[in-house]
Order: C-alpha cells, then structure tokens, then sequence
C-alpha cells in the first residue's frame, strides 16, 4: 500500500512541467526515503534524477519499494486538474495497475479523484557518482533562464566558460555572436539574488541550448540554481525543490567538430 499526502500540491505540478518535456515515460519509485524518478530523454543525451524525501510530505506511507511507471504528459493533465492550493494525495495498492490522484481543497469543501492506468516501464538505473567539479556556480534561476533563452534565438550552443572573473555564456549562429558574462556577486540585500562561483580551476564547455531550455522550465520550483562543471563530466544543473528534495539535469558536453575531424 503506497499513499502521499503533499500539502502543498503545487509543488508536484510545477514538477510535472519541468521534466514532461524531456521525458514522456518513466517510472515513479517509491521507497522508505522518498518518492524518486530517474530517466533519460529519448535521445538518451541528457539525464534527469528527481527526489522528494518523505519527510517534506505530510503523510508518507509505502510499505514496501514500488516503481510506477507513468505517462507523464497523461499524469500532467491530471494534475492540471488540481487547483493550486490544493493538496494532493497519491494512492496505490500493492499488485494494483492503476495509481489514484486525489486532490482536496484547503478548507476540504471539494474533493476530486483521478484513476490513471499504469505502464510497464523497462528502465536502467544508472548509478550516477559523487564527483569532485571544477567549477559550481549558483545564480537566480531567472537570471539562467533569461540568458539561455536571449542565446538560442542566436545560435544552437552554448560555451560555458567560468574564470575568475566570473561565469561567460557565449553563442554564435549566422546573424552573429553573443557573450553574456555574470560576475559573482555575494553583496545582494535578498540571497536569492547573489551569484556564488566556486571555481577549482577554470573550465569551458559546449552544451545544445534547447537542452539549457527544457532544464530551465524547472525556474518556478526554485530562486536559484546550481551549475556544476567538469572538462570530463556531464553538467549537473539542479533546482533545489523547497527543504524535500530536488531535480538535477545532467547533460553532456559536445566535443567540438574539428575534434571530430582529428580523430
């Protein structure tokens, strides 16, 4: 028997609008700890790992591990559904093929339920390692979102470059170039308005912005975000979700053409 209470229910359509783009199927795993997703897009070129901890819902029960695989364009529909103050409730009984969505008005004058077939979802688990970055830099998550979406009406990449004078998002495409740069600033009267760069050694890497794009319909979950970088690594962009969990994007670079070409 699986059943979430999530007071601020919200939160799990802003969720939903986040990642439905990138992924159209995935399985939901439900554990003592929390409420988990990880999937890769269907080019398999980028990865997205969500947590919600069970300590950030109301009430958590999962008596034992679940996975539940859904559409999530079908799964955001429902949501939609839910007005937002509502407070959503997830059910599931053990062998069951569907999942029940039920969401309540806060002063409980309404009550509405949606029964939603589950999938049979064949999926690996990657195991994603803990690594050291060269570079981390968090930022207002509007901030990203602006420049990536000022970028690709430019060109189709972005180079992500972070020195000590700060981090350069720079694109070209045939009506020109363009080179945005954010110093680090920590001296802001609101922390959700500062740019923190903790940078080991400088790196510069080359990303598809419509990727950046997608990542960055995860905004409305957090003020800021957090970009990780390694010459060898994918980048890790994650969107804290409140104190319960978060979601975290992993892209890989692209290896510049004339790399290509040598080799």
């Amino acid at each position: 028997m699986l059943e979430l209470r999530l007071v601020q229910g919200s939160l799990l359509k802003k969720v939903l609008e986040a990642i439905r783009e990138l992924v159209t199927d995935a399985n939901f795993d439900c554990s003592g700890t929390g409420f988990s997703l990880q999937a890769m897009d269907s080019s398999h070129v980028a990865l997205v790992a969500l947590l919600l901890r069970s300590e950030g819902f109301e009430h958590y029960r999962c008596d034992r591990n679940l996975s539940m695989g859904m559409n999530l364009n079908n799964m955001a529909k429902m949501l939609r559904c839910a007005g937002n103050e509502d407070i959503i409730t997830i059910k599931a009984d053990d062998g069951s093929d569907t999942v029940t969505f039920m969401f309540e008005s806060p002063n409980q004058d309404k009550i509405a339920d949606f029964e939603m077939k589950l999938m049979d979802i064949d999926s690996e688990h990657l195991g994603i390692p803990d690594s050291e970055y060269q570079a981390i830099v968090r930022m207002p998550s509007s901030e990203f979102s602006r420049i990536c979406k000022d970028l690709s009406s430019i060109g189709d990449t972005v180079i992500i470059s972070v020195t000590k004078e700060g981090v350069k998002f720079s694109t070209a495409g045939d009506i020109g170039t363009a080179n945005i740069v954010c110093r680090q600033n920590k001296t802001v009267d609101k922390p959700e308005d500062a740019t923190i760069i903790e940078m080991q050694e400088p790196v510069s890497l080359t990303f598809a912005l419509r990727y950046m794009n997608s990542f960055t319909k995860a905004s409305p979950l957090s003020d800021q975000v957090t970009i990780s970088l390694s010459s060898e690594l994918p980048v890790v962009v994650e969107y804290k979700i409140g104190e319960m969990g978060y979601i975290r994007f992993y892209l890989a670079p692209k290896i510049e053409e004339d790399e290509d070409m040598k080799s």
